[in-house]
């Protein structure tokens, strides 16, 4: 049988995630600093007017700090909030695979996917013509699809957190 591609895991492996990193990503710094990306992004591809082939300098850096995100924070000292168990949640849907979740979270996953994928149109014709508007309709798209996704992963994590003994370890 032929195996289906899955965005989700591309993610995971595109951005280098260990258990240390997924620790560190738990921090509410790290989850809600992550949704500068979407404007810096933009900046950095506008700045194409202004810079012309300088724009790939903060390109560059943008890009950098989207992988670099969920380490620039130390784990935090608690886990009982919204950001580490949003993050918990995103593992135990990553995981899957291994152990079965509940059917309305993947569908609310691919969903919210789907979602975020609908705000690329605007945001990328509004980067293309420099149109502020649809630049902003798309992120708002985007980043609230992300939102959204996140919400929906704090709540598997708490409909799976005793599922297994593996995420009964996890501080939360």
């Amino acid at each position: 049988m032929a195996k289906t591609f899955d965005i989700f895991a591309a993610s995971e492996k595109m951005m280098g995630m260990d258990d240390a990193t997924w620790a560190r990503h738990a921090n509410p710094w790290s989850v809600y600093s992550r949704m500068t990306a979407m404007p810096l992004l933009s900046g950095a591809i506008v700045s194409r007017v202004w810079l012309g082939w300088w724009a790939l300098i903060p390109l560059a850096v943008v890009i950098v700090w989207i992988w670099w995100n969920p380490r620039a924070f130390a784990a935090p000292a608690h886990t009982d909030h919204w950001a580490a168990h949003g993050t918990f949640g995103e593992r135990v849907f990553l995981n899957r695979k291994t152990i079965a979740i509940p059917a309305h979270h993947t569908a609310w996953a691919y969903a919210m996917a789907w979602v975020s994928a609908v705000g690329i149109l605007p945001w990328v014709y509004g980067l293309w013509v420099i149109n502020l508007w649809a630049v902003l309709l798309g992120i708002t798209i985007i980043v609230g699809g992300k939102l959204w996704f996140v919400d929906r992963m704090a709540w598997l994590y708490q409909d799976m957190k005793d599922a297994d003994p593996r995420y009964s370890e996890w501080p939360s």
